[in-house]
Order: C-alpha cells, then structure tokens, then sequence
C-alpha cells in the first residue's frame, strides 16, 4: 500500500521537474490548471485527505484541448466517486487512498473512471512505507534513484535563478530552463470529480494504484505503488485516446528500479512535516548516519535554495504577535544537526536497491 508521501517542491520547481512529452516526442512543460496552484502546499510528510499534484491530460478540463497536452492540478488524496450522495465527503464509510490494479475492474467506485479514461500521474519526491516486525514499526522512504554530476544546483546558480525566487511573489513563472534537480517519483493514478448534491464546488480527488512489491522491495512490504519509469511510461499511462484503458493497465507492473533509506519514527505522526521526516537513521543504533549520493541530492535543495525560493512547507502565513513571531522564526530554523549532515562528506554505505 501507499499512505504517506513526500513532495517538497514549490509550484514553480514542480512545473519544471514535470516535464513531458506528446506524442511526437517533443518536450513540454506543464502548466498549473487556473487556481490549483494555491491550493497545493509542500510537505516532508503529506497523508491521505490532503492535496498533492497530479499530471493528467488537458482534455479533462478543456474539450477542445489536445489528449496529449498536459496539466498540473492539486487534488485531494482519496477518490471520492462521482456517485456518491452524501453532502460531506468524510462520510464515505470505505478507504480509497489506494486501490489494487487486480480489481480495478471489479469495484465501480474505479472501474467508472478507469473506462472513461480518468488516469492522473501522482508526483512526490518518494514515498513511506513501514516494515513490520513482532517489536516494531521500521520507516523506510522509497525513491528513484538520482543521478550525480550535476544534477543539483549549486547555491551560486540557485541564486541567480531569479525566475524561482520571484514566483512566489507572482512576478514570473515562465522559466523554461531545463531541470537538474530531483528526479520525481511518477505515480499511476485515477481521479474523479464530485459535486455536493445540494450544490458547491467541484471536488478533484485522486487514488494511488497498487501493485505487488517488486523482490527488493518485499522484504519492506507486499504492495507498493504503481510506478510509471520514463517518460514513455508516463505518456502512454496518460494519453486515453491513443491508449485505451485495457492497454494502459499493462504498464501497472512491480517495478525494481527504486532505491530506499530507513527513517526516524518521526514520520509516523503525519503532524509531523520537518526535514527530519527525510533524513536517513541506522536502526540499529538509533542514530544519524551519512546519507547515500541519491538522499543526499534529494535533501540538498533544502540547504541551496534561496530565501525567497522555498517557502516552508504548510507555512502558515497569518499574522502573528511579536512574542508568537519570534517563537515561529525560531522554529523554521534549519536543524543544526540536519546541516551538519547535509554538509557530511559522503558515506560508505551505499543505497539499497
């Protein structure tokens, strides 16, 4: 299964990580669909009922778009059917965070979908998963592997890219410069949409498809998520014209190309969102240890991005009393422990994979 994620990105570096490409082979970036983007908010420890970002066809919202142009959309985790009569979401009496490729078409609230071609990609830096033992509950936290030389910025260029920093003032989101940062996890998904019956807004609420672990994933947890590996992937899983849905559940396969590190019980507590959710532990020892190449690339954006460029995740912008003010500005300091790691001068310990 999948319940918990991770996806530290701000809108403008997720639009930029989420490059595609249409059918003819050619390269795109994404656009957030009008008003998502405020909706989302990056977190080290995102659980089910909050809004992540989806990849989908444009279609979806816009007829006469082409099947193969994509956008970016916030949608909350947790399909609730387009059937469902109740007013209030939360009295939906089953689980749909997830569901299995094997009874897809089995279930209404996911063959519907499924057959009218309602297929998302759901994009995180990585996911969480707890391996289980007579004592204890084990965290681990699953990723691509990342590539190295070059792939994170350094401070310098981070610095200079005055088209991140000025994003989230709302002055320019129109960099197109090709990305070198983290490589996203790319997750097959299903949406639907729900409309209160008494009236309101449209609700977009999204499911991750789950498959059998792939052998080095197994000895963590018989199910994983459905990872979509390239962009070949990712284009098939999304275009429902050219690939219909029998075609398209082809690609819902275990895949073992993900790498993985053990975390700190921290993250157990989904309140819990800060860095440390992320940092790499011995268990046996119960100790910070040196990060792989792949999380250390992944946590070093939290060191070089700029002031301006990274908001803090779930920041809450109200406004504040002095002596509440400073209590905050204490609590959004990089741990001093964090620092020291990230700044570690490498490891012996390699990823497992």
């Amino acid at each position: 299964m999948c319940g918990r994620t991770a996806c530290t990105l701000v809108p403008n570096e997720l639009s930029r990580a989420a490059r595609y490409r249409d059918r003819t082979g050619q390269p795109h970036r994404p656009r957030w669909k009008d008003g998502d983007k405020d909706k989302y908010r990056p977190s080290y420890n995102k659980s089910p009922q909050s809004f992540s970002p989806v990849l989908l066809s444009k279609r979806h919202f816009n007829k006469d778009a082409p099947v193969d142009e994509c956008v970016l959309a916030a949608m909350r985790w947790g399909l609730v059917p387009a059937w469902f009569r109740e007013n209030d979401p939360s009295k939906m009496q089953y689980n749909t965070s997830n569901c299995r490729s094997e009874s897809l078409l089995e279930k209404k609230s996911y063959k519907d979908p499924l057959l009218k071609g309602q297929r998302c990609v759901i994009l995180a830096d990585g996911f969480y998963e707890w391996r289980r033992t007579e004592k204890e509950k084990q965290p681990f936290f699953i990723y691509f592997p990342q590539s190295q030389g070059g792939q994170v910025p350094s401070q310098q260029n981070a610095q200079k890219t005055k088209s991140d920093q000025s994003l989230d003032q709302g002055e320019s989101d129109q960099d197109d410069s090709d990305w070198t940062g983290w490589r996203l996890l790319t997750i097959a998904g299903l949406f639907d949409s729900w409309t209160p019956p008494c009236g309101g807004e449209t609700l977009y609420t999204y499911t991750v498809i789950t498959v059998d672990s792939s052998p080095n994933l197994q000895g963590i947890h018989d199910r994983m998520p459905a990872v979509l590996d390239g962009e070949d992937e990712v284009r098939r899983w999304l275009d429902f014209g050219e690939v219909k849905s029998l075609e398209a559940m082809k690609l819902l396969q275990p895949k073992s190309s993900l790498t993985f590190h053990p975390v700190s019980s921290l993250v157990n507590n989904s309140r819990n969102n800060s860095p440390e959710c992320l940092q790499p532990v011995d268990p046996t020892v119960k100790k910070t240890v040196q990060p792989t190449a792949s999380s250390k690339m992944m946590m070093s954006w939290l060191k070089t991005a700029s002031p301006t460029k990274r908001k803090n995740p779930d920041e809450d912008t109200s406004v504040k009393a002095p002596e509440e003010k400073s209590a905050a500005e204490k609590q959004t300091k990089p741990a001093g422990p964090l620092q020291q790691w990230l700044l570690g001068s490498g490891s012996s310990k390699k990823p497992r994979t």
